[in-house]
C-alpha cells in the first residue's frame, strides 16, 4: 500500500494547495506592477502641483554642447549635485546575432523617404529602429537618449518620447502595428498537398515611466491576429489584447561606475547570439517570460542573473506562466574593445511536464521530464572587413530517468568586399548532436531552449537546431542604404539517421527509427528584400523555397514546400 492510499486527503490538499499559492504568487507579482505604478503616478501628480526647489548647485548656466546635457536633461538631486536624465534608462544594447552585417556608411539615401526628398546624407542618421521589419530587440531597451542631445534630428513623434515631467520624472509612450500576407505551399510538410494562405495583424503600445534613475515602471500590451487560413493557426499566430511585458526596475546600487538593477515581472529576454533565448519577433506573438531577473551595465561588462517560467499564449484569455517549467541561468557579456564580444553562460531548464507513454516509447522525449543544464560560450566580432563567430553549448542532465549528454557548435566567417553596394558574404557550418536509441539510459539529442531558430535555421521553419548538420552560406548586398538584400542557402543533414527530425519550434516531426531513409534532409534557399520607407515603416518581401532529400522523399513523398510573404511594419 503506498503513501497516497494511506493519505488521500491529505495529498489532495496539498496539491491544492501548491496551486493555489502558485496563482496567487503570479497574481501577486502582476498586481505588485500595477500598485507600484499607481503609486507613482499619484506621487508625481503631487510633486508637479508643488514648485520645485531652487538647486544652486544645477549647472544651467553652462552652455550646451554636444557631450554636455542640456538643462531640460538634468534633474535635481536631494543629496545635493544633479541627476543626469541623458543616461535614463541604461539600456541593453542588442548583442551581435550570428549573421551579422557591416551597415553602409557614407554619402547616401538612408531611407526612400529621403531619395523623394533629395536629402542625401553625409552618413548614417542617428535613429532609435535598425532600418529592418523585423526587430527582435524588446520595447524597454529600444534608445532614445539621443534625444537629449542638442541638434539631433526632429521627428514627429517627438513630443511623446522622453517628456520631461518636472525634475526627477520621465515619461514615453509608443508601439507597432504590423500587416503580414503569408502563402505556404505544402504546408508545414503535409502530404495532403494543402497551401496555406493567410493574414497576420499585430498591434503593439508600450508605456515607459522613470523616477530618476532610481525606479522604473514599463507596460506593454499586444494583440495579435490571424485570419483566412486553410489550415488551423499555430498557436503563436494569435493573442488577444494581452500583456508583453509588465514590469518594475528598481536600482540597487552603482558598482565600478555602473548601475545594478533587478526586474520583477513579465518581461522579455534577448540574450547573445539568440540561438538559445530570443524574443522571437517572426512570430505573431512574441515570447515572453514573467519572474526576476538582477542585472548590471558597465561600458565592459553586462552581467545577468535571472529566474522565469515562460508565459502559455491563451488566444482569449490573460496568458498564464507555465507553473511546470523554470527557467534560470547567468550570463556575462564581455566587451573588450568596439567590435568584439565575448559571451559566457549557464542556463538550466526544469520542465516537470509528464509526457505520456506513447512518446516515450517513441523516443519523443525533449518537450518534458526534464533538468537540462546548459554551459557555453561565444566569441564575434570583426576585424575591419572580415567577420568571425563561433559558439560552443554543452548539455547534461536528467531527461526520462536518462542521463544528458548534448553538444552544439556554431560557426562561421564572412567578408565584406570593399566595392560598391556593401557586399558581404559569410559560409558557416552548424551542428546540433542527436540520440540513436531513445532506451540506452543516455540522452544526446541537444535542447535548442527558446531560440530564434527562424534567422538561423531557414525560414520555412522546417528545421531546428536539434540532430542536425546545416551547411549554409549567406550573401547581402545593399543596393542603395535604404535596401537590404539578404540571400542565405542551407544543406540539411541529420545528425543521426534514426533520430527525428526536429523543427523551428523544437518539435519531433518526421522518424524513421531504422535509419534507412538517409540523412540528406534537403536544401533551402532564402531571399529577402527590405526596403526602409522612413525611420518608422518598412516593407519587407521574402521567398523560400526547399528541394527534397532523400530523408524527407521517403518520409514525406511529393512534398516540395515553398514561402511567400510581404509584410508592412510601422513603429512610434
Amino acid at each position: 500500500m503506498n503513501s497516497s492510499s494511506i493519505f488521500p486527503l491529505s495529498a489532495k490538499s496539498f496539491a491544492e494547495s501548491k496551486v493555489h499559492l502558485v496563482k496567487n504568487l503570479q497574481q501577486w507579482l502582476l498586481k505588485f506592477c500595477l500598485c507600484c505604478l499607481g503609486i507613482m503616478c499619484l506621487a508625481f501628480q503631487t510633486h508637479a502641483t508643488s514648485p520645485s526647489p531652487a538647486n544652486a548647485n544645477t549647472p544651467a548656466a553652462v552652455p550646451a554642447t554636444a557631450n554636455t546635457p542640456t538643462a531640460a536633461a538634468v534633474g535635481s538631486n536631494p543629496t545635493g549635485g544633479t541627476f543626469d536624465k541623458s543616461k535614463v534608462p541604461p539600456v541593453t544594447a542588442p548583442s551581435r546575432p550570428g549573421l551579422f552585417m557591416l551597415p553602409p556608411t557614407g554619402p547616401g539615401y538612408y531611407s526612400l523617404w529621403d531619395m523623394v526628398k533629395g536629402n542625401k546624407r553625409e552618413k548614417p542618421p542617428v535613429a532609435p529602429y535598425a532600418p529592418f521589419a523585423l526587430l527582435t530587440t524588446p520595447a524597454f531597451d529600444i534608445d532614445f537618449r539621443y534625444l537629449d542631445t542638442p541638434g539631433h534630428e526632429k521627428d514627429i513623434f517627438d513630443p511623446i518620447k522622453r517628456i520631461h515631467l518636472g525634475s526627477d520624472w520621465l515619461l514615453s509612450f509608443g508601439g507597432s502595428f504590423w500587416y503580414r500576407y503569408t502563402h505556404e505551399t505544402d504546408s508545414r510538410l503535409n502530404t495532403a498537398d494543402i497551401n496555406n494562405d493567410f493574414h497576420l495583424l499585430r498591434t503593439r503600445f508600450h508605456a515607459d515611466l522613470w523616477y530618476r534613475d532610481k525606479v522604473r515602471l514599463f507596460a506593454e500590451m499586444i494583440d495579435a491576429r490571424s485570419f483566412g487560413s486553410e489550415l488551423a493557426p499555430q498557436i503563436t499566430d494569435r493573442n488577444h489584447a494581452d500583456i508583453l511585458n509588465l514590469f518594475t526596475d528598481i536600482k540597487l546600487a552603482n558598482v565600478n561606475n555602473g548601475p545594478v538593477y533587478v526586474r520583477v515581472g513579465r518581461q522579455e529576454l534577448m540574450y547573445g547570439s539568440q540561438r538559445l533565448i530570443s524574443t522571437l519577433d517572426w512570430v505573431n506573438t512574441r515570447r515572453t517570460f514573467q519572474g526576476v531577473k538582477a542585472f548590471w551595465r558597465t561600458p565592459e561588462w553586462d552581467l545577468d542573473a535571472f529566474w522565469t517560467r515562460p508565459m502559455i499564449i491563451e488566444k482569449g484569455n490573460v496568458d498564464n506562466w507555465d507553473t511546470q517549467q523554470n527557467f534560470f541561468g547567468l550570463w556575462a557579456t564581455h566587451k573588450p574593445k568596439p567590435g568584439h564580444l565575448i559571451d559566457l553562460y549557464f542556463l538550466s531548464l526544469e520542465n516537470d511536464r509528464n509526457l505520456s507513454t506513447a512518446n516515450v516509447l517513441r523516443g519523443n522525449i525533449l518537450q518534458g521530464n526534464s533538468h537540462v543544464h546548459t554551459l557555453g560560450g561565444r566569441l564575434a566580432g570583426n576585424f575591419d572587413n572580415f567577420l568571425y563567430e563561433l559558439e560552443g553549448m554543452y548539455q547534461f542532465g536528467q531527461r526520462s530517468n536518462q542521463d544528458i549528454s548534448a553538444f552544439a557548435v556554431a560557426s562561421g566567417v564572412g567578408y565584406r568586399l570593399p566595392m560598391p553596394m556593401n557586399p558581404q558574404g559569410w559560409i558557416r557550418y552548424d551542428f546540433a548532436s542527436g540520440d540513436s536509441k531513445s532506451n540506452d539510459g543516455r540522452s544526446n539529442t541537444f535542447n535548442q531552449l527558446f531560440p530564434f531558430g527562424h534567422y538561423y535555421m531557414g525560414f520555412l521553419d522546417r528545421v531546428g537546431r536539434q540532430n542536425i548538420h546545416d551547411f549554409n552560406a549567406q550573401f547581402t548586398l545593399h543596393p542603395m542604404p535604404w535596401i537590404t538584400f539578404i540571400s542565405q542557402y542551407h544543406r540539411f543533414y541529420l545528425a543521426n539517421n534514426r533520430d527525428y527530425l526536429y523543427n523551428a519550434a523544437g518539435l519531433a516531426t518526421l522518424r524513421d527509427v531504422t535509419g534507412q531513409s538517409g540523412s540528406h534532409i534537403g536544401d533551402e534557399i532564402d531571399f529577402r528584400l527590405n526596403l526602409h520607407v522612413n525611420r518608422h515603416q518598412d516593407v519587407l518581401v521574402g521567398y523560400s523555397k526547399m528541394w527534397s532529400g532523400d530523408f524527407l522523399k521517403k518520409q514525406a513523398p511529393g512534398v516540395s514546400p515553398d514561402l511567400f510573404y510581404v509584410q508592412y511594419n510601422i513603429r512610434f
